[in-house]
Order: structure tokens, then sequence, then C-alpha cells
């Protein structure tokens, strides 16, 4: 069972997804649960499968005091860089909560600080706390429903399955194909790097 909460503060959770990815883009999300919020499947969303994460994804949407949703294009992560990016996007999430808090609970060991909000890194967050737990289902679901209408333009990359992230199938294709304009041009796409652009 997660802790629901790291203070006495109003706290909201904060986590990415496709930090890893070669193509498409890192989307943050930030969650306000409510002080009475439960859940028994509420896990780090690595640890669930598509359907639970899918359910989740409306639970948590129904419950939160209030979240938002934060998207960084692979454009903006070649031209920041991939961490600045993940902040990047973490920020756009933390802009759309429209209730009052106290504390960011920050999944991971690093974050660049925001508006001078009060923030506390955790790692492996969300596999500790509710909040953090519940951002990461939201990112993930974001994200993996984005690469999935992408795929539809694109199949051949395989997105609806790899969601981006490198696996043998995707270089495959990046060496057959090349890459377009959804993959990061500053990440290394091919083991020994053919020149794609």
């Amino acid at each position: 069972m997660l802790n629901l909460k790291f203070s006495n503060k109003i706290e909201v959770g904060c986590d990415e997804a496709g930090r890893g990815c070669l193509a498409g883009p890192v989307v943050a999300a930030a969650v306000l649960l409510p002080e009475n919020f439960k859940n028994q499947t509420l896990n780090d969303s690595k640890k669930l499968n598509e359907k639970q994460r899918e359910k989740l994804e409306i639970f948590i949407k129904k419950e939160a005091v209030s979240y938002g949703i934060g998207i960084v294009s692979p454009k903006e992560i070649d031209e920041i860089n991939i961490l600045k990016a993940s902040f990047l996007a973490m920020h756009r999430a933390i802009d759309a909560i429209n209730s009052e808090y106290q504390l960011l609970l920050i999944d991971g060991n690093r974050f660049n600080p925001y508006k001078n909000i009060t923030h506390e890194c955790i790692i492996k967050g969300d596999g500790k706390f509710l909040s953090i737990a519940a951002a990461s289902v939201l990112a993930k679901t974001e994200r993996d429903r984005i690469m999935k209408n992408l795929s539809l333009e694109f199949p051949q990359y395989h997105w609806g399955k790899n969601k981006g992230y490198p696996t043998k199938k995707h270089r495959e294709a990046i060496q057959k194909h090349g890459a377009n304009k959804y993959h990061r041009k500053s990440f290394k796409l091919l083991p020994k790097q053919l020149k794609l652009f």
C-alpha cells in the first residue's frame, strides 16, 4: 500500500513518461489528490498493465482535486536536451493545477525549481506515494495515446506497440525507412549512428 502523504502539507505529485524514447514527446503529469483518497490498485505505472492504467486514469481524473498534463515536443527536446525537457513538461503540468497547494513531490532525484514552490525529490517516488503514482499513470496513458495516434500516420515504426522506445523492431524500422519529424534527432537513434539527417 502506498502512502497518501509525505508531510502535513497540501501536496502535488509529479512524474513524467517517455524520457528514454527515440520518438515522440516527453509527457508529465501533476496530481493533487483529496485527503480521503484510497485505491488498492494504484502503483508505479510500470508495474501495471495497460488495462489497469486506463481504468485508473478515469478514476484519478474523476477523484483528483486537480490535475495537469504537460507535453514537450521532440523538436523542443532536441533544442534544450531531454533533462531540461522533462523539467519543462513538469512545469507545464504544474501550471495546469488550479487549486491551492504547498509542496511538490517530484519522482526522481533532480528537479529544476519552479516559481519558488517548495519541492521534494523522491527516488522511486511512484512506488511510494499515491500522488506521484497517480501522476505516473496519467503521464503514461496520455503519452501512450499520443504514440498510438502517431502510429496510424506512421505504422512502419510500430509505435502502437513500442511507444517510441528503442526496441529492436523500432531501430530496424529507422534503419529501413529513415527517421521522421517525430524522432528525436539529438538521440542516438541507431547503435552505429547512420547519417539520417
